[in-house]
């Protein structure tokens, strides 16, 4: 039961992401020929929301659903591995017209062809578990 808190959240953030266009095909278009600036004030708004959240995380020892406290580990510097990660990631959503998140929202609003986008990153997320230890990190 303490999990429904969670699945309720991530309805309202379906809700709240299907309302603001988030998961539209046009919006995402509009955005990478940059004739809108709908889905980058959207992105800046989740970056400036993480960026608070950690701070209070950080700040307020702010603990788990467990009760246990949150650790934030620092990545490891580099450059090369986050721009080819990047442009795979940036690339993957300029050729389906979807990011990642709202894949789920897109199956709950009835976009069924998603599926295929669902098995690929599916895949691409099984290969990289694969291929983890042999690539440049």
């Amino acid at each position: 039961m303490k999990l429904f808190r969670f699945f309720s959240i991530g309805i309202v953030f379906g809700i709240v992401l299907t309302k603001a266009e988030a998961i539209s095909w046009y919006r995402i278009y509009e955005m990478f020929m940059f004739q809108s600036f709908h889905m980058y004030g959207i992105i800046a708004v989740a970056i400036a929301t993480g960026v608070i959240g950690i701070q209070l995380i950080k700040k307020k020892k702010i603990k788990d659903y467990k009760g246990f406290p949150i650790q934030l580990i620092d990545k490891d510097r580099g450059f090369v591995r986050y721009l080819a990660g990047g442009l795979l990631f940036g690339l993957g959503w300029g050729l389906v017209g979807c990011c990642p998140g709202p894949v789920f929202i897109l199956l709950g609003t009835g976009a069924f062809s998603i599926i295929i986008v669902l098995a690929g990153a599916l895949l691409g997320t099984f290969l990289y578990g694969i291929l983890k230890d042999k690539l440049p990190h």
